[in-house]
């Protein structure tokens, strides 16, 4: 059968209900993946949409086989794709290896083989000739779950009802991306980022050493665009990444001053990144920034600027890269 296209539904950033409504809540995992709505018209063939509404079908064959898992019953499910490291959390830098590769099926499968992927579904749309998106999301849930699918590249992860501090607790002590709170009577709005959906990502904050920046562009012409940022590690000042966000107008404009004053044509990073139009300074600046994890090579992912630190010498500002980029 001909199934509905139907884009997924997106949650708001917050924080965590209050805890009287604590109950009328589920907690889901945040998973550092690419959403799907996943398509099995019962025919035995599955179709992959990516939230663009893209066909990524043939980047991932190892999920050909969820085509003939509910037989020939139709269904529109909304999951993640997942890569995973060697502790079992999800990778989202071993991912982009797998990603934009729907139109070269060969090299989909030669990487399958190296960087295998695991489907995470959490909602159900649509099954057999019935919308399930008025329904509540327990009714959502109870269906998906009696489904069974539970497969070798394939999972239906429970969600916790309540205890909404406890389940943010385990996903930063277990290095997890956050937390997605879902109201228990909410229905599915497709496309829309609902206030009923509210998504937490766990954030970390180091100190930070300014070496360089970029200049600003339209608006910000004139002023740091950027500021590039290390940290101390054997010795070395290693490039930890660019932060462009977090500044008030007077922040930045603040900043521009101090990095005039310490501008210098030399670069402070070893080893020297690769930077196209960067301006060095003189390694003195030291910042805090909040950033959500890092990648392999130990740069930080979505970092923000928080402050600067003057109470703090340059030297401060440890690393906490891998062992072998040390």
């Amino acid at each position: 059968m001909e199934l509905p296209l139907i884009p997924p539904m997106l949650a708001t950033p917050g924080t965590l209900p209050a805890a009287g409504q604590d109950a009328r809540w589920a907690y889901e995992t945040k998973q550092d993946g690419q959403r799907v709505v996943v398509y099995l018209p019962g025919d035995g063939s599955v179709l992959l949409r990516a939230r663009s509404g893209a066909d990524i079908t043939a980047a991932y064959p190892e999920l050909s086989p969820l085509a003939t898992a509910l037989g020939d019953t139709p269904a529109v499910l909304d999951g993640e794709v997942l890569a995973l490291d060697e502790q079992g959390r999800a990778d989202f830098q071993l991912l982009q290896s797998r990603m934009g590769l729907a139109h070269d099926p060969g090299r989909a499968a030669h990487r399958a083989a190296k960087v295998p992927v695991h489907l995470v579904l959490f909602d159900a749309l649509h099954l057999a000739d019935r919308s399930l998106l008025r329904l509540p999301y327990t009714g959502r849930r109870e269906l998906l779950t009696d489904l069974g699918l539970n497969g070798p590249s394939w999972s239906t992860p429970a969600a916790l009802v309540g205890h909404g501090e406890q389940a943010l607790r385990a996903t930063r002590e277990h290095g997890l991306e956050g937390l997605v709170c879902k109201r228990l009577d909410s229905v599915y709005e497709p496309g829309v980022r609902s206030r009923a959906w509210v998504k937490i990502r766990n954030m970390r904050s180091e100190d930070v050493v300014v070496g360089g920046w970029l200049p600003g562009r339209g608006r910000l012409g004139g002023l740091p665009g950027a500021v590039l940022v290390g940290q101390r590690a054997a010795g070395r000042l290693r490039y930890v990444g660019g932060v462009g966000t977090g500044w008030s107008e007077g922040e930045r404009t603040e900043l521009a001053t101090l990095l005039a004053a310490a501008a210098t044509d030399v670069c402070p990073f070893d080893p020297l990144p690769s930077v196209p139009g960067a301006r060095w300074v003189v390694p003195r600046l030291v910042g805090e920034v909040r950033y959500s994890t890092r990648t392999r090579e130990g740069m930080l992912r979505q970092p923000s600027w928080l402050r600067l630190r003057p109470d703090l010498a340059p030297e401060e500002s440890a690393a906490d890269l891998p062992d072998d980029l040390v």
